[in-house]
């Protein structure tokens, strides 16, 4: 029987002044309760007793069914008499045994306060790592809620469209021009650049092959019509999404942080209707005109180096551009252009209204946005491709 025996641990540390101001620990087992005492001077400078361990230790007998601490002759302490306390109680109650706090008034609230609050479910990191088919089974479990959460928002964003037509949506006019200015007149010295260097490259690439056989003059055809039937539309898509489609996931994710977006929730004001609504619009509008400016500009830059690196002449360098790129070509263009300004606001704007609440997460808000609207352009160049395609256009 445990009651039987009497195990007892004491710990001093001696000095070299001869005096004992050193943490003190006394542990012993009577009648199936392990009594710990503790006394002397605690201090995060003077080292851990050797019978603090023990003590520790004690607890993992399985004949032991309570814990009761006391102090006895206690000098001043600090943090590291808790700490040990702490772990001594945290070990009892593992083992879920009956622990008795006999300690002065302000160590028995706070070792209470230590355990107030249980640790928060996945706080600690993991150290174990699945395999890979435990993470393609999350992922494929975690598919089906996003893939219902992003067709609500289509269906929030469907009804804010269907308001404004019938003349009930509590979208401001001065949210949208400002929308219109921000994602339009700004983003044109950023695709002037781009276009003309993409234009450039373009008739560049077709020098090369042509040149071979002399026929420098359809590198007009070749630049018109990549430009203008998916180039300019796709230059003009992934400019937008890097300045844009983060800008919005950015600017409604901070609203997110901030709780802006439920004050307007407590308002009674749709932040669909506040928010995603005139910035979408702004883009179904404005990235067609900017395809245009940037096909015009592409066209130039090719222009540029088919007059003066390949001595085309100018006149018969534009009257071969008219002749060999047809209309139709501008049209499917814009098409393209229109649709890659919708996938630009609902990306954004989406992970945006999907922040979470802290810094970082508007940070991770903005890349998941720029990364889904380029995925979201690339999968629509290809549908739209393929339509074009099959219909012979």
């Amino acid at each position: 029987m445990l009651g039987a025996t009497r195990l007892r641990l004491t710990g001093r540390v001696a000095y070299d002044n001869g005096m004992e101001s050193s943490p003190q620990v006394t542990a012993d087992a009577v009648g199936g309760v392990w009594r710990v005492s503790v006394g002397g001077r605690w201090s995060l400078e003077l080292p851990w007793p050797a019978s603090a361990d023990a003590a520790l230790a004690g607890l993992a007998d399985q004949r032991i069914q309570g814990l009761t601490l006391s102090a006895s002759g206690l000098d001043s302490w600090d943090s590291s008499l808790l700490v040990f306390l702490v772990q001594l109680v945290r070990r009892a109650r593992e083992r879920k045994l009956k622990v008795t706090l006999d300690l002065p008034e302000g160590l028995t609230r706070l070792v209470d306060m230590a355990f107030a609050v249980p640790p928060r479910a996945g706080a600690e990191r993991s150290a174990t790592r699945g395999d890979v088919f435990e993470h393609i089974g999350a992922a494929a479990l975690a598919l089906p809620p996003r893939i219902a959460d992003f067709l609500s928002f289509l269906g929030d964003v469907s009804i804010a469209v269907w308001n404004l037509i019938i003349g009930r949506s509590r979208m401001r006019p001065q949210d949208f021009i400002t929308a219109m200015y921000e994602c339009g007149v700004q983003s044109l010295p950023i695709i002037s650049v781009t276009s003309m260097l993409f234009g450039l490259i373009l008739a560049f690439v077709g020098a090369v092959q042509l040149t071979q056989f002399g026929a420098q003059i359809y590198v007009a055809g070749l630049v018109g019509i990549g430009m203008l039937r998916v180039m300019g539309a796709v230059m003009v898509g992934v400019v937008m999404s890097g300045r844009i489609g983060a800008a919005y996931a950015a600017f409604i994710g901070t609203m997110q942080v901030n709780e802006e977006i439920d004050a307007l929730e407590t308002l009674g004001i749709s932040p669909v209707d506040f928010l995603v609504l005139p910035r979408m619009l702004a883009l179904m509008f404005m990235v067609p005109l900017l395809t245009l400016y940037a096909d015009l500009m592409g066209v130039l830059g090719g222009f540029l180096v088919g007059t003066c690196m390949l001595g085309l002449n100018p006149l018969e360098y534009i009257h071969a551009t008219v002749h060999m790129v047809p209309y139709r070509q501008l049209v499917i263009g814009l098409v393209y252009g229109t649709l890659f300004g919708v996938v630009i606001a609902i990306a954004g704007c989406y992970q945006g209204m999907r922040c979470g609440r802290s810094a970082m997460a508007v940070g991770q808000t903005t890349t998941r946005a720029v990364v889904n609207s380029l995925v979201g352009i690339i999968v629509m160049t290809a549908i739209v491709t393929i339509i074009c395609n099959v219909i012979g256009v």
